[in-house]
């Protein structure tokens, strides 16, 4: 039987220093021959990383012809500078940004908006609307997020970021890809027709995974912390197994008709490349009978 090909995206962050950015240039370049659909480039929490995000994802563009997103966020600036920010990229060719509310400057424990800024996603979205006919790109929650005051508010929300003219949804990482299959029908139960892309984080060290997961709400299952014990000195195992778990995740979804998956990359190349090269050349199975 033919299944339909997948479509790979990735995300990159902006490094800080040097080494740091050699490594993600070689990231850039060990992924690009997989043809992602695009690749996304994130944003300070507090809009610190503005200037490296644009030289970053100009530098993308410009060099690889790879088609780039960059984040762009509601915090730390008024109205009138993240659309002068939007203008810049629209300016240098950029027609994809991935819209965020973004998170609390590191300090401060609940969100507040710019007084001059936009206040929310769905502003943001429509914000840019004024400026071009961006794709443009929102986050999703499939266990909810947890400022969310229940989860039917949440996907209401994810709602109002389509209706203001999203084109797409990436969703947090998760481990449980039925969390996700009920995200994506409640979702489609509320006239959200737009695709809703799974987000894939491959498991590099797993207490760094906990602490993720714990900051944005997404549950570790008792099976996944299991398979992982007992393997902190253990590298070589530790990716064996979050390659498995990546792909065993992916071809569960794609039986469900999934077709695109995101890939939180953290601007390392070795365990993304080897889950996707599976990914892109793994047929159909056929199972033969005696």
């Amino acid at each position: 039987m033919n299944r339909p090909p997948i479509n790979l995206s990735f995300e990159f962050f902006p490094p800080r220093d040097a080494k740091l950015e050699a490594r993600l240039w070689q990231t850039v370049e060990r992924l690009a021959p997989l043809a992602p659909k695009f690749v996304s480039v994130t944003y300070g929490a507090d809009g610190s990383t503005r200037e490296r995000t644009h030289d970053i994802v100009t530098r993308i563009h410009a060099d690889t012809g790879l088609v780039s997103a960059p984040h762009l966020t509601c915090v730390g600036a008024s109205r009138d500078e993240v659309l002068e920010v939007a203008r810049r990229y629209w300016d240098a060719g950029i027609r994809h940004i991935v819209a965020l509310r973004g998170d609390p400057p590191k300090g401060s424990e609940t969100y507040v908006p710019h007084p001059e800024g936009f206040a929310y996603a769905a502003d943001l979205v429509a914000g840019l609307r004024t400026i071009g006919d961006f794709e443009i790109s929102v986050a999703a929650y499939p266990e909810t997020h947890p400022e969310a005051p229940s989860p039917a508010a949440d996907l209401d929300n994810l709602k109002r970021k389509i209706d203001a003219g999203a084109t797409r949804a990436i969703t947090q990482f998760f481990f449980d890809p039925a969390a996700f299959l009920r995200f994506r029908d409640a979702a489609a139960a509320t006239g959200i027709t737009v695709p809703i892309v799974p987000g894939i984080l491959p498991i590099t060290r797993f207490p760094q995974i906990t602490k993720f997961a714990a900051a944005c709400g997404a549950s570790i299952p008792p099976w996944l912390q299991e398979r992982f014990a007992g393997l902190e000195e253990d590298p070589d195992t530790r990716a064996m197994i979050a390659a498995s778990v990546a792909i065993d995740m992916v071809e569960t979804l794609r039986r469900h008709g999934v077709v695109d998956f995101h890939f939180y990359t953290l601007n390392r190349a070795e365990l993304v490349y080897a889950i996707c090269h599976c990914l892109l050349h793994s047929p159909a199975p056929q199972v033969a009978y005696a």
